[in-house]
């Protein structure tokens, strides 16, 4: 029986073993480096966040969260390449991942970057009156301004305006 498993074993299974443990050590500790980084990064903006004007806390907190993953993808991708591990595939895959769901919610994303460009430029503000001059009957005074929808308030009804309307269309303001 001990002849049947020593052909099965490899002579030089304690150095294999040994180059194995060194990569895999080695990629753990580049992921953990990758992780570090990103609960520091995510941890200064949320900082910066604290000290902004309300306008910018949203963006802010966006940005946080897009470094904080990004951060964590190539941490991971790294990590993997260098145990051994081929990750050509898996960019290739996270590529075209992008581009179909880039695809797919391509409505969602230009609402989201509406989002983002309303509250960076700031054309209106909360407590301002906007009416869309395109789509008539359609103002009223902001309410709120999220990355997805703006929220305008008439007297009687409530609207969620998606943000991408809010930049393509031409809109007057009353402050």
């Amino acid at each position: 029986m001990k002849e049947h498993i020593s052909q099965l074993i490899p002579a030089d299974w304690e150095a294999r073993a040994a180059v194995l443990g060194t990569k895999v050590l080695l990629g753990l500790l580049i992921f953990l480096g990758f992780l570090v980084m990103s609960l520091i990064i995510k941890k200064i903006i949320s900082n910066l966040e604290k000290h902004a004007d309300p306008q910018r806390e949203q963006l802010l907190a966006l940005i946080g969260d897009v470094a904080r993953i990004t951060l964590m993808i190539f941490g991971v991708i790294t990590a993997l390449g260098t145990m051994g591990i081929n990750v050509s595939a898996l960019v290739a895959g996270l590529g075209l991942t992008g581009f179909a769901l880039g695809f797919a919610f391509r409505d969602a994303l230009s609402n989201l970057l509406a989002g983002v460009m309303i509250l960076m430029y700031h054309p209106f503000r909360r407590g301002d009156h906007i009416a869309i001059t395109s789509l008539a009957g359609l103002d009223g005074e902001v309410v709120s301004i999220d990355l997805r929808y703006t929220t305008l308030q008439t007297q009687e009804k409530k609207f969620l305006v998606p943000n991408s309307l809010l930049l393509t269309n031409a809109i007057s303001v009353n402050r």
